[in-house]
């Protein structure tokens, strides 16, 4: 089913791992939400990459520079070649948000193991309880930050209000500004609720099925394209909360429908929602009229 997709070379299924994970030129990494399963059981051979201590600068509200990718990769056993697989929980939300920052980087050859952790323990596949490997450390040399997949709050300021297409992929009530955060989760400071102007409601989990792994190409192409109106053509912002689950979104509409231009607004909610300044609007937008026929309107 992944050569459906625009780029199916990044999706890989959960036997592609079960035959690969012992490849030398191959590094499968865990990164997820809850940082305590990876020690519960993982993949084994597979690394941790723990996307709060690992992949965030902790004095600065941003990712890691350039130098500590670098170090990160290097003792992860990466090198500038290495095939990267990622895998986690949530349908691969943090998967998702690693591969993002991975190719912010610029790396080469990252994939995402369709279905995550669910699809694996669904299919009774084995997980192990030791101790995370130790490799020969890589050879590692990045790339200066691409801005092609990132927006920061002043390029979404003037994408909102040139009216482009921007996308909130968190529920509905968040959305809303019925919700400060998702449901069940700790308030994270957002000063006022509601959406960016002009953005479409397109819940991340949509794009998911049950088991984790992505809808059809064709189930995509109906919700993005048909249903809310996302042109191929367009620049495309998606935001959340703060980055993770538009990295999802972002992984969707640019490698399974090859949408060129999207970028993640990891500063997200957390960011917009807090601005001095900045516009917001809550509740559903207002549904348009459908036109008359032809032949009524005359």
């Amino acid at each position: 089913m992944a050569a459906e997709y625009a780029h199916p070379e990044v999706l890989v299924s959960t036997d592609w791992v079960e035959q690969h994970r012992g490849d030398p030129n191959v590094r499968i990494v865990e990164s997820d939400e809850d940082l305590l399963l990876y020690d519960q059981g993982h993949i084994a051979g597979a690394v941790r990459i723990d996307w709060v201590k690992d992949l965030q600068d902790q004095i600065v509200r941003d990712y890691i520079n350039k130098s500590a990718f670098e170090e990160l990769c290097a003792s992860k056993g990466i090198s500038n070649d290495t095939t990267v697989v990622f895998y986690g929980d949530k349908s691969n939300w943090w998967a998702c948000y690693a591969f993002w920052t991975f190719k912010m980087y610029g790396h080469a050859d990252c994939r995402v193991m369709n279905g995550g952790r669910k699809r694996w323990e669904l299919d009774g596949r084995e997980l192990t309880r030791g101790t995370e490997p130790a490799y020969p450390r890589g050879n590692y040399t990045a790339q200066e930050p691409d801005p092609g997949v990132r927006a920061f709050r002043d390029e979404v300021l003037k994408h909102c209000k040139a009216n482009r297409p921007l996308v909130d992929v968190r529920s509905v009530g968040e959305y809303t500004g019925e919700m400060l955060h998702m449901a069940d989760y700790p308030q994270e400071g957002a000063l006022r609720g509601g959406h960016i102007p002009g953005a479409v409601s397109i819940p991340w989990s949509k794009a998911a099925n049950e088991d984790g792994t992505f809808k059809t190409k064709r189930e995509l192409e109906k919700l993005y394209a048909k249903e809310n109106g996302l042109s191929r053509r367009g620049r495309i912002i998606a935001y959340c909360r703060i980055g993770e689950r538009s990295s999802h979104t972002w992984f969707v509409l640019k490698y399974l429908l090859g949408y060129k231009n999207v970028k993640n607004y990891d500063g997200s909610w957390t960011e917009w929602g807090n601005l001095v300044g900045v516009p917001v609007e809550k509740g559903m937008p207002e549904a348009k009229p459908a036109e008359e026929p032809a032949s009524a309107a005359t």
